[in-house]
């Protein structure tokens, strides 16, 4: 196990750590643009480049790199969604999105407004929509930032922190314990699992903001319409002065 991790870790920071860092920008930045975070989630990235910070500087450079990487995107995304929302909406992309996830997100967005764009960051799916819908919306961007930078803030020292103390432990014990790589993983598998535990809990308790609960009102029976249309009914039998004079 060591030797793999070994390899896998030297080979990583083995990577000019400029590039490593701007390649983890990259990353974010599309991830929150142009829905690749559909495809190539960001906190993979992020937690490979994280295991070859060495050191404070990297560790800073790296993350607010990938805060400015996130918020790039998102600004990006947001303008697209000004632009050419319907557009993308009714591309190829868009279809293969589903018009139910474009739904969930229309729907979450206009019932929870700025707390939706917050909470979306840590959401499946949804942390790549959000922007676009946005734009689309009539949500001011000044609005959008101030939701989305704390966000985007808490994810990216959360992600960078847990890569780099987990590969920093993993190397400072690989020299004297050999199972020092089952705590690597470990470390990953349970921050993950954590991860993974708190979007699911998040989808929970805001799923009824995103499912449709619009129901149609209930028709009238055509007896109830012919009773109304006749002048009978409760109402029309109380009025009637004849049943007060049969009640006398």
């Amino acid at each position: 196990m060591n030797e793999i991790l070994d390899w896998i870790l030297d080979t990583v920071q083995a990577v000019d750590p400029i590039a490593r860092t701007l390649l983890a920008g990259l990353g974010m930045l599309l991830e929150t643009s142009v829905l690749i975070g559909l495809v190539v989630p960001g906190d993979t990235i992020v937690i490979v480049a994280s295991t070859a910070v060495d050191g404070v500087g990297e560790y800073f450079a790296l993350t607010i790199t990938v805060i400015v990487g996130a918020l790039i995107g998102e600004s990006i995304g947001f303008a697209l969604g000004r632009w050419f929302g319907p557009h993308i909406h009714r591309s190829w992309v868009g279809r293969k999105i589903g018009d139910e996830n474009w739904a969930r997100a229309e729907r979450y967005l206009d019932r929870r407004g700025g707390p939706a764009v917050f909470i979306s960051r840590f959401l499946p799916v949804l942390h790549s929509l959000i922007p676009l819908t946005v734009g689309m919306s009539s949500m001011r961007y000044r609005k959008f930032m101030a939701w989305t930078i704390p966000a985007c803030v808490i994810w990216a020292f959360s992600y960078v922190t847990v890569g780099w103390l987990a590969a920093g432990s993993y190397r400072e014990l690989s020299r004297e314990l050999h199972w020092a790589g089952y705590l690597f993983v470990g470390i990953i598998a349970l921050f993950l699992a954590a991860a993974w535990g708190v979007k699911k809990l998040l989808v929970r308790t805001e799923a009824k903001h995103m499912t449709a609960t619009d129901a149609p009102a209930p028709a009238p029976s055509e007896a109830g319409d012919e009773a109304l249309e006749d002048g009978e009914g409760p109402d029309a039998a109380a009025s009637d002065p004849s049943n007060l004079d049969a009640n006398r």
